[in-house]
């Protein structure tokens, strides 16, 4: 039983895995969420700071959310987030769309590399590595 302290609320709760927070303040943060997104449906060319000050949230977990793609932003501004490769405005995720491109066609040419095939080798080749004995 893994028992930790929330880093919210600072109450002792069961860790069933790696949350950081306990329920009751997981569901308090799902519901501030809930709030925000329906904020900016309403109000879709609000800024980051705008939206965290009139739904008393903090601009770093609004840009989590971004970041985990859970909101979207209407624009790209500096204000917003960036590319975390380039630096490039972007309006949800971790990256811009260039960037995740070379980064899938990097990967997808790293497994599409054909293995190096091994040399046949004779017979001859294995008789140099034997188990060799001495003779009395």
């Amino acid at each position: 039983m893994n028992v930790m302290n929330c880093r919210s609320c600072g109450k002792l709760f069961n860790v069933l895995g790696r949350e950081k927070i306990c329920p009751e303040c997981r569901k308090a943060l799902e519901d501030k969420f809930q709030q925000v997104k329906e904020y900016l449906a309403e109000n879709p060319n609000s800024s980051v700071e705008q939206t965290a000050t009139d739904n008393e949230v903090t601009v770093k977990q609004i840009k989590q959310w971004i970041r985990e793609e859970r909101l979207v932003l209407s624009s790209a501004t500096e204000s917003g987030i960036v590319c975390e490769n380039c630096g490039r405005p972007i309006c949800t995720g971790r990256f811009c769309d260039s960037c995740r491109e070379g980064m899938a066609n990097e990967l997808m040419s790293a497994l599409d590399r054909p293995a190096k095939k091994k040399p046949v080798s004779s017979d001859k080749d294995h008789e140099g590595n034997r188990m060799r004995f001495l003779k009395n």
